[in-house]
């Protein structure tokens, strides 16, 4: 891990009808307790519940119609 990464605090950010953004150093694991191995400084979390590699985003979000992607969605607005 580099010194600037070390020295950043954890964010997360939503974005509405798309993942969640998290930056900095941060450990995320799985819904079974395995830690994913993210190389990234930031990773964008599934807030859909369609992406095929959950927890994390892969874009499947884009494929909804707009207004009907998720719940989290209009929970942050």
């Amino acid at each position: 891990m580099s010194r600037c990464m070390e020295e950043q605090a954890p964010s997360i950010r939503a974005y509405r009808e798309g993942p969640l953004l998290v930056r900095g150093p941060v450990v995320i694991l799985d819904e079974d307790g395995r830690r994913l191995d993210v190389r990234r400084s930031v990773v964008p979390l599934c807030r859909c519940g369609r992406s095929r590699s959950k927890p994390l985003c892969d874009g499947s979000h884009d494929a909804a119609p707009a207004g009907r992607r998720s719940n989290a969605d209009t929970a942050a607005e």
